[in-house]
């Protein structure tokens, strides 16, 4: 891998930095783009980006260093020094996130369901450039295999799935699902906030199946925190769609019912006729 993009005397350039730019000014951009859509200033909509952008910063360390209490104790600088002690909570910076969303346009009095859809495909596709960026500078590594479909890093044995580059590649794809999804509620197909509701659940489901797939995991009581977290927002996200399409469900069920019950029916019938009239040239 390529940790350090270029090296000369007088720069480093480190491969992760670059993809988080990379992240930010495409996000950044096609949020502009989304928009300009709306009836909302420019400058409330990235006003709300940065100051969620800090309250994740903020929810997000604190989540890794609660669930990583032995390491970091009660010393400040552990905490603060994320340079010098790594360690992130990705559920926690999505939390932290939202939560700065909804307190940022609360107090702008901006309904939250009206704009929350604009930002998840422009999540989506900022996730996707980290998570290829980790991938290549090697700061996220997959749980040793010995497919074919692998990657060796320097100085260890073993070969390595490309896990970050599969969530990269699914987290692009969600930006183009998203993006089409947003449409659809602009077009009044599905209600405000299906955006919001789909990232949740693409996302959990992402996390959830990669998870198995990866060499280092935030441990919650000896459990993946990550894995757990995104069941929970799997079974959450499956309640509500049910709950949301019961109508059609029900209406499809009954439907495909009726049909499966006349056909096993007449089936049934034929079958039956079938031997009657064996058992009568049989007398």
């Amino acid at each position: 891998m390529l940790p350090v993009l270029i090296n000369l005397p007088f720069l480093k350039i480190y491969t992760s930095g670059v993809f988080l730019t990379l992240a930010f000014f495409w996000g950044s951009y096609l949020l502009w783009k989304l928009i300009h859509l709306t009836v909302y200033r420019e400058e409330d909509v990235f006003d709300g980006v940065f100051f969620s952008l800090f309250v994740g910063l903020i929810i997000g360390r604190f989540v890794y260093v609660s669930l990583n209490f032995s390491k970091f104790g009660f010393n400040p600088a552990k905490i603060i020094l994320i340079n010098g002690f790594p360690g992130f909570s990705i559920y926690g910076g999505l939390l932290g996130f939202f939560l700065g969303h909804w307190l940022f346009f609360r107090l702008k009095k901006i309904s939250y369901w009206e704009i929350i859809d604009y930002y998840v495909a422009p999540l989506f596709l900022v996730f996707a450039f980290a998570k290829v960026g980790n991938f290549f500078s090697g700061s996220e590594i997959g749980a040793p295999t010995q497919i074919f479909l692998s990657v060796k890093y320097a100085g260890l044995a073993q070969a390595h799935h490309l896990t970050a580059l599969y969530e990269g590649i699914l987290f692009f794809l969600g930006a183009f699902l998203a993006h089409r999804l947003l449409f659809a509620v602009r077009r009044g197909n599905y209600p405000k906030g299906a955006a919001f509701v789909f990232f949740i659940g693409y996302f959990a489901l992402v996390y959830f199946s990669l998870d198995g797939l990866k060499s280092a995991h935030l441990l919650m009581r000896g459990y993946s925190f990550n894995r757990t977290v995104s069941a929970i927002l799997l079974l959450t996200v499956g309640f509500y769609i049910v709950y949301y399409f019961r109508s059609q469900i029900y209406h499809f069920l009954s439907k495909h019912g009726k049909n499966t019950y006349k056909i096993v029916h007449r089936r049934a019938k034929k079958t039956l006729r079938k031997r009657e009239k064996k058992d009568a040239s049989a007398d």
